[in-house]
């Protein structure tokens, strides 16, 4: 009996499967004490989506970025956002040939696999805005041109928190736009001590050897859709979207978009834990990095208290029933 195309698209991704691995160990050669990011953004890699790192200078957010990137062989573009940047500086523009007679399209940094878009809340929301087209159709549109970007194309935007002077609020369309936004602090004193003992970084970022081409991610990436999503838990994912949209202490709740996302992330994160099949846990995990960044409490706009989402969030995940 022939197998059906997604059991055969599972079969073929196995093997890249185990290289997710090697990732880590070369991860881990740079960067200290980040595991929880390395894994975050991989689901985002396998999914075809884009990540939202938030934490203040000096965390390495930057040197993650561009080691993942080097692990992968994929081409690899920063982009750094400031106040007086334009959308041209980004997507590009038209440039007249006098030869020709004709405009030909100028490239912008977002024509990379990985496209870093550092401290992308110091500039204005007009220039935020270039990156929408890009991270929802994986194409730009130039004057009357639209060009297709390569995949995979994954967009990883960095930000300080709000509180810091020169920084905008980044727009909710814009936000809908990231998987799963990520907090990150302050080491641990014993990773601290060894980055002060070992100070890994550019060094051995020169000498990192690429495990995973950027056809074997696409592979990756077709085969996550067909990770097995029973039919208890795709209404377990709705039953708590639509509990953030009647949340009291919430101004906006969570897009189909974001409940899209928690399921393609519950579903990546299945396939590199060696699985062909979602759990209640995988969800239950994701819900808060999928879905905290993508709705408005009444608590933060009144106060800016950032942590209000986070613990309106978890009320509704705790009283919201698993399947079992």
């Amino acid at each position: 009996m022939h197998e059906p195309e997604g059991a055969e698209t599972l079969e073929r991704a196995e093997p890249s499967i185990e290289w997710t691995g090697a990732v880590s160990e070369q991860f881990s050669r740079v960067i200290v004490g980040q595991n929880l990011l390395l894994r975050r953004l991989l689901l985002a890699l396998l999914t075809g989506n884009h990540v939202l790192i938030e934490g203040v200078p000096g965390l390495g957010k930057t040197l993650s970025i561009l080691t993942l990137a080097r692990c992968l062989d994929a081409t690899f573009r920063r982009i750094q956002f400031t106040p007086d940047l334009l959308p041209s500086d980004i997507i590009g523009t038209l440039i007249y040939d006098t030869r020709t007679g004709e405009f030909t399209p100028r490239k912008g940094p977002i024509f990379a696999n990985i496209v870093l878009a550092d401290e992308i809340n110091r500039t204005t929301p007009r220039t935020q805005s270039a990156l929408l087209e890009a991270m929802s159709e994986e194409q730009v549109s130039i004057e009357n041109q639209t060009l297709p970007l390569r995949r995979p194309f994954m967009v990883v935007a960095t930000q300080n928190p709000f509180e810091f002077e020169g920084t905008y609020y980044l727009p909710e369309n814009q936000l809908d736009r990231f998987l799963l936004k990520i907090a990150i602090g302050y080491p641990q004193r014993v990773n601290e001590h060894k980055i002060l003992t070992t100070q890994p970084g550019r060094q051995v970022l020169n000498d990192l050897k690429p495990v995973m081409t950027s056809e074997e991610v696409v592979v990756l990436q077709d085969a996550a859709p067909h990770v097995r999503m029973d039919e208890t838990l795709l209404n377990y994912i709705l039953d708590l979207v639509t509990a953030t949209r009647h949340e009291e202490q919430l101004h906006l709740g969570v897009s189909p978009r974001g409940a899209l996302a928690l399921s393609q992330a519950a579903q990546a994160s299945a396939m590199v834990k060696g699985r062909d099949y979602v759990t209640p846990d995988d969800v239950k995990q994701l819900f808060l990095a999928c879905c905290a960044h993508r709705v408005v409490s009444k608590t933060y706009l009144h106060n800016g208290d950032a942590a209000a989402t986070d613990r309106i969030l978890q009320g509704v995940l705790d009283r919201t029933a698993a399947p079992k």
